[in-house]
């Protein structure tokens, strides 16, 4: 079971953390990623890292402005998002593989979901 949080509103340039909190003593075995859905738009990917975290990868539109990190030790996925921009309001998910890498950047890659948590950039 995955649980995400840490959303919430923030001015453009300004900086959020989301976690997404794992329960299962095998959480470090899985690939683990973010994905944001805005209203009416497809579900799309942002970052992912692998189960050690040694490899991590990023969208496009998001590279050097967010970082992906985890604590197995926690169970505990963070995406730090700085120069938050309005294009970047949307629902957040964490998402999880067993069999994936982190270049897998598809919805359907990715077994176990989150309940997403919701940012709103402001201009």
């Amino acid at each position: 079971q995955l649980q995400a949080s840490g959303g919430g509103l923030v001015q453009a340039g300004g900086s959020l953390r989301l976690s997404c909190a794992a329960s299962g003593r095998t959480f470090s075995m899985y690939t683990t990623a973010w994905f944001r859905q805005a209203p009416g738009k497809e579900r799309e990917f942002v970052s992912a890292i692998s189960s050690v975290g040694g490899r991590t990868y990023y969208a496009d539109s998001v590279k050097g402005r967010f970082t992906i990190s985890r604590d197995n030790a926690k169970n505990t996925v963070y995406l730090q998002m700085n120069s938050l921009k309005p294009e970047d309001t949307a629902v957040y998910y964490c998402a999880a593989s067993a069999t994936a890498g982190p270049s897998r950047t598809r919805v359907y890659e990715y077994d176990y979901w989150g309940q997403g948590t919701l940012v709103t950039v402001s201009s």
